[in-house]
Parts: structure tokens; C-alpha cells; sequence
């Protein structure tokens, strides 16, 4: 019982950091990235081919971090004369792209089997204190990263983007490189995000194309639904209500004599119920975006 608290609190901090930084795209910026998982994956790819030249774990993480952000600044590059919806299908076509790529180039990434066996970061500290040191670990990061991102969002450059989010011509007329926030928002995002997928990777020992289905990212706009998309709080505690659904379903399941199959729809009909939910009564989300207004 210990292990799988401190294994589903290990989950859910590292999918709050890509919560995080899709919160930075969508909530800050209003940029419908339907592909954010790519990011992650590439800090997990990064992670698998670091570890198997032999690279230490922070230059893997740095590598995916890179790549992340690279990534990032071509996508706003493309999609600079795109309008809200077809850049977001663009981006979910690019995701599936590079998940094709992942499936085929067996050379680089081990292709439909991944890459496996990768280390822990604290393996040599034994049970439980590994699985405690690595949640501690991930608790910092998604700490910092969440105070980061709410002193982007309440400084100038959060309002930079929230207007260009609600009026791109007036944004452009006072003088806002709309293309250059556009970039910078993307990468900051992408960066954030490959970091939760670098850990993910060192978490699970394996990463493989599986990882970068669609179904992942829109599991982090359901997080961002119910949370509050634009508040940093909001997006912690839609996480936190998300993965409460997943770890319910494997209780509910030895308690009633569920199937794996009953259980797996549980698991979605919850989830379903609590957006749903946040949809009917409390459509901003469980903590709206708080605005500040002049005096």
C-alpha cells in the first residue's frame, strides 16, 4: 500500500510538470497544442539514447530539454500564419509524426519495443528509500517549476501573453513581437514538459512509442479542464483529481471483483464524470484564472 501511494504521487508530479507546461501554451498564451506529448517524449527518447551511449542522466535530460525546445521554436515557426484551429491539428499531426519515426528507426530508438532498462537515479538507496528519494525529487522540481510558472504569468510577460491571447491585433499595435512570444512561450513549455518526460523515463526503466499516443495529451487538457486552465493552483489540483480516478479504479476493482476491462472503464467513466462535472457547474474550472483589474 505504501509503495503504490508514493508510486502514484511519483506519477502524478511528473505529469504535472507536463500539466505545467501545456498551462504555459494554452492557459497563458491561448496556442492549441493538440501534440504537447511530443515534447515529453523526446525528453524521454533523450533519456533512453543518453543512457545507452553511456551519457550521465543530467546531460540526457539536458539533451531532451534542448531537443523540446528546438522542436518548440520550429512549430511557432510554422504555425505562425495558421489560424487557432489548424495549428492545433498541425501540432497534433507533427506529434504523430515523430511517433511513426520513434515506431521505424529501430537503430536510434528501439523501435515498437523502446528502450529498456533504464537506470533509476536512486537505485543504490534500496526500498523504500528510493521510491521516497525520487517522489522528494520530483516534488522539488514540480515546486520550483510551478513558482516559476506564476511569476512568468503574474509579471510582464504573462501579460504580454494573455493579451495577445484575448487581442493579437491590439497586442501587435502597442508593439508585441507576436511571432518572438509565440516562440519564447512554446519553448518554455516544450523545455518544462521534456524535463517530466526525462523523469518518467528513469521512473519506468523504459520508454517506447506507446508513450506519445494523443491520448496523453488529451489527458493533460482534461487535467487543465478541471483545475482551471491559466491557473497554475488549478492545474496542480486537476492532476491531483485525475489521478485520484486512476488510483481509485484498481481499489474499486478488488473490492467488487472487477475485470481489468470494468476497471479500465471505471477508470475513464470517472474521469468523464469529473469533467463533465466542471463543464456543468463550474466551466473556468475548479480555480478560474484570476485577472487582475486596474484600480
Amino acid at each position: 500500500m505504501f509503495d503504490f501511494l508514493v508510486f502514484s504521487l511519483t506519477v502524478a508530479g511528473i505529469y504535472a510538470l507536463m500539466a505545467l507546461g501545456l498551462n504555459l501554451q494554452a492557459g497563458y498564451a491561448g496556442l492549441m497544442n493538440f501534440g504537447q506529448i511530443a515534447f515529453a517524449g523526446l525528453g524521454a527518447y533523450a533519456t533512453g539514447i543518453a543512457f545507452a551511449l553511456g551519457w550521465p542522466p543530467l546531460a540526457g535530460a539536458a539533451l531532451g530539454v534542448l531537443a523540446a525546445m528546438a522542436l518548440g521554436w520550429c512549430i511557432a515557426r510554422i504555425g505562425n500564419k495558421l489560424a487557432s484551429d489548424y495549428w492545433g491539428i498541425a501540432t497534433l499531426a507533427i506529434a504523430e509524426i515523430l511517433r511513426t519515426a520513434a515506431t521505424n528507426e529501430d537503430w536510434l530508438t528501439g523501435g515498437a519495443n523502446g528502450i529498456s532498462a533504464i537506470p533509476s537515479l536512486f537505485d543504490g538507496l534500496g526500498r523504500p528509500w528510493s521510491g521516497l528519494a525520487f517522489l522528494g525529487l520530483v516534488a522539488i522540481v514540480v515546486t520550483v517549476c510551478a513558482l516559476l510558472c506564476r511569476r512568468l504569468g503574474n509579471g510582464r510577460f504573462g501579460r504580454a501573453l494573455r493579451l495577445m491571447r484575448e487581442e493579437p491585433q491590439l497586442a501587435a499595435c502597442m508593439g508585441y513581437d507576436l511571432r518572438s512570444l509565440k516562440s519564447r512561450t512554446l519553448m518554455a513549455g516544450a523545455a518544462i514538459t521534456a524535463l517530466g518526460g526525462s523523469l518518467y523515463a528513469h521512473y519506468m526503466s523504459f520508454v517506447s512509442p506507446d508513450y506519445m499516443l494523443p491520448a496523453e495529451t488529451f489527458l493533460l487538457w482534461t487535467m487543465l479542464m478541471i483545475g482551471g486552465v491559466g491557473s497554475t493552483a488549478g492545474v496542480l489540483i486537476g492532476v491531483l483529481l485525475v489521478q485520484a480516478a486512476n488510483v481509485l479504479a484498481p481499489f474499486a476493482r478488488q473490492v467488487l471483483g472487477f475485470g481489468s476491462d470494468q476497471a479500465g472503464a471505471l477508470r475513464l467513466g470517472l474521469i468523464g464524470l469529473i469533467l463533465l462535472a466542471c463543464l456543468m457547474w463550474r466551466s473556468e474550472g475548479l480555480v478560474p484564472e484570476k485577472i487582475r483589474k486596474m484600480p
